[in-house]
């Protein structure tokens, strides 16, 4: 009696060991740590938009947010520019009459045409005067003529002018300053030393 329940009591073990392993086999040997998103959250970005480098954290930009798609803007509007002559020689002429030691603008016949009309009152002076350019493909010479303040190192003002005229032509004009050509044509003397004055034409210090 005792030995037949004895084995009736190991079948009921085997049979709970063998469904104890079923039920093992049946579940997965790793637990996923998260699950995959529903379909319809795969893309959520806005059209017409997409993720700057540095907006997730990942990338090495640095900007954040949603970056638009902008519009071809590089089409140019056909056409000329031209620039006349008179215009080069109007900015170089002020370029030049900014160097310190330069008293005046022009050869003895141009300053001796603009002392009658200043006399006589027919028209000012050109600002022009004493500067011939000449344009070629976006690329200009320049001629300056020039009167020295008497006390100043003649090549030095020279130098001045020649660098000043090509950086502002260059800067105002876009334009390639292949040569300016300085020439010193005179030297003017304080007004004490001009001739045609004595002293005795010099007003009293009050």
């Amino acid at each position: 009696m005792t030995d037949t329940v004895s084995t009736e009591a190991s079948t009921a073990d085997d049979q709970r060991h063998e469904e104890y392993a079923e039920s093992s086999q049946a579940l997965p040997d790793h637990v996923p740590d998260s699950f995959p998103a529903p379909a319809h959250a795969e893309d959520e970005s806005e059209p017409g938009f997409e993720e700057s480098p540095g907006a997730t954290g990942h990338g090495e930009g640095s900007g954040a947010g949603l970056v638009a798609d902008e519009p071809d803007t590089t089409t140019g509007v056909r056409g000329r520019i031209k620039v006349a002559d008179e215009v080069v020689e109007k900015v170089a002429a002020l370029a030049a009459l900014e160097v310190t030691g330069v008293a005046d603008l022009g050869g003895d016949l141009e300053r001796a045409l603009e002392s009658v009309r200043d006399r006589i009152g027919i028209g000012a002076k050109r600002p022009n005067q004493g500067v011939r350019a000449r344009i070629d493909n976006r690329q200009v010479a320049v001629d300056v003529t020039i009167v020295i303040e008497y006390g100043h190192i003649v090549m030095e003002v020279a130098g001045d002018v020649k660098v000043n005229v090509a950086r502002t032509v260059s800067h105002m004009l876009g334009m390639r300053v292949v040569e300016v050509n300085v020439t010193v044509d005179d030297v003017r003397l304080p007004d004490e030393l001009q001739p045609g004055r004595s002293d005795g034409d010099h007003p009293e210090d009050f």
